[in-house]
């Protein structure tokens, strides 16, 4: 079985992380395999990332990573820390909304992939951690840039230097995580989600990520100019003749990204 998995079905692909024997730790091939099926994406309205079994993603895998410490191998131990930031930037340049749905345990690398999805759904059995300092380490994967914006610098200074657990209850409490539900729940609540992010137009709401995303640097005046530029292009397109002509007549709109 492959190790990441992706599948599409009514315009959303659903990611799974597919190595619960080891919690979905990121060892071999599997970052590569899971930015390629990121970069597959494009097509789709919308993308779940999930895991197998009862973890979301414990991370790196240490045994590998002590294999590559006792070599002394460098290059190779580079290698993965440029397909994390490949895989965190591929999920911010993406045109379309990306949620995580965290299933279980979402330790270092996977907690920092959690963050940058634009939208998680947490389990209520979910855990979340900033493990690095646990085992000497420093955080990547984007974790120091994503965390402090969500949950703010005092909250993210504690939880990166400690590495303590933090359940889906304070997750939520702090801000890292959208919304909790039952363990039964999680995937329905979160196809919901992503089917309502997939009946909408996809240029405004590829717009929309990307002003979002331009807002933590922009004055007020650049990001009013930065919308102007999406509303003229959305204005023009065929999606909003569409959307326009079914408000007039009552009716669900029917949008084709064009």
């Amino acid at each position: 079985m492959p190790f990441i998995e992706s599948t599409t079905s009514n315009q959303i692909t659903t990611i799974t992380l597919n190595r619960p024997d080891k919690l979905n730790a990121f060892a071999g091939s599997m970052r590569e395999d899971l930015l390629a099926a990121l970069r597959a994406t494009t097509a789709s309205r919308a993308v779940i990332i999930t895991g197998a079994g009862r973890a979301f993603c414990a991370g790196g895998d240490v045994e590998f990573m002590a294999g590559l410490q006792k070599n002394g191998d460098v290059t190779a131990f580079r290698k993965l820390l440029d397909a994390g930031r490949d895989i965190i930037t591929t999920i911010a340049e993406l045109p379309v909304p990306v949620i995580a749905a965290v299933n279980g345990v979402a330790a270092g690398a996977g907690c920092n992939l959690a963050l940058a999805c634009d939208y998680r759904i947490a389990a209520d059995s979910a855990k979340f951690s900033e493990s690095f300092v646990k085992i000497g380490l420093h955080p990547d994967w984007g974790g120091t840039w994503l965390l402090p914006r969500l949950a703010g610098r005092s909250r993210a200074l504690e939880m990166l230097m400690t590495g303590r657990m933090v359940d889906a209850k304070e997750a939520h409490a702090i801000g890292i995580v959208d919304r909790v539900v039952p363990a039964a729940e999680l995937l329905p609540e979160t196809e919901k989600l992503a089917a309502a992010f997939a009946a909408g137009p996809p240029i405004p709401l590829a717009g929309i990520k990307r002003a979002l995303a331009a807002s933590a640097s922009n004055d007020l005046r650049s990001q009013i100019d930065l919308e102007s530029e999406h509303q003229l292009r959305a204005f023009q397109s065929n999606d909003a003749r569409e959307g326009m002509a079914a408000f007039f007549e009552k009716r669900p709109a029917e949008f084709q990204g064009s």
